[in-house]
């Protein structure tokens, strides 16, 4: 395959230097630039033709946002960013992955992937686009959990989050609330990981019904839900990756 050309913007050194060091250490890209600012690549991609973005936000005079949204037919793009509440525009705008610095390299390297896939496998795109039986309305897919006595048929589709408190969860649904004695890990190894994911020790949410996204938590309706620090990064990727917002 051909390597996968791609350039660096962001006007922190020391941001610069370690992307550099990574894309070295990957044998499919080529690095074609390093800018400081969105205004220097701007310029550059009047003349020059690349395949991939790792594109900071926030910069001086012209926003990564900005230069994206104002190109006709962008390149793929990585954001690499320290700031969270960008997921959501980055979801509007197509981006491949959005990357919290400080960056690992594994972290780095599975978004690249990424890129690898879909630039050099057109039948795994369309894969990708498929939608599964899981996920289809006319399979839903259903838990049944004990309460008030009863084994209670909880449809998945009509979950929106769960709630651990104490020694008992709460099933928050379309329809209202249910209780039931049991543990949030239970609970989570029950459920399909392609619709729920745990994004605080106390919460699980339903990754389709999320409606907006704020700093450090998620809004679902009118419920907010904490995201925990150390599974931020993944909730994000989730939402980047899954586009199920």
């Amino acid at each position: 395959m051909t390597p996968i050309t791609c350039v660096i913007t962001d006007d922190e050194p020391v941001a610069r230097k370690g992307l550099q060091g990574y894309v070295q250490k990957i044998d499919f890209l080529k690095l074609e630039g390093v800018f400081e600012d969105a205004m220097s690549l701007n310029t550059y991609l009047h003349s020059h033709k690349v395949d991939l973005l790792l594109l900071d936000i926030e910069m001086p005079y012209l926003s990564g946002l900005d230069l994206l949204q104002s190109l006709a037919q962008p390149p793929k793009v990585i954001f690499t960013t320290a700031y969270e509440q960008y997921a959501l525009k980055g979801y509007e705008l197509d981006v491949v992955d959005y990357l919290l610095k400080p960056i690992s390299f594994n972290r780095f390297l599975k978004a690249v992937n990424k890129v690898h896939q879909l630039i050099g496998s057109t039948s795994a795109t369309a894969t990708a686009a498929t939608p599964t039986s899981m996920s289809s309305p006319s399979n839903p897919g259903h838990l049944f959990i004990k309460t008030d006595n009863k084994l209670e048929k909880v449809i998945l589709e009509e979950v929106l989050y769960i709630e651990a408190m104490e020694n008992y969860v709460a099933i928050h649904t379309t329809h209202g609330k249910l209780m039931t004695h049991a543990t949030l890990k239970s609970v989570i190894e029950a459920l399909p990981p392609a619709l729920f994911m745990q994004v605080h020790k106390s919460y699980i949410v339903q990754l389709s019904k999320i409606t907006h996204l704020e700093a450090g938590s998620i809004g679902i309706g009118k419920a907010s839900i904490p995201i925990s620090r150390t599974l931020k990064e993944g909730v994000m990727e989730a939402i980047v990756k899954n586009k199920l917002l």
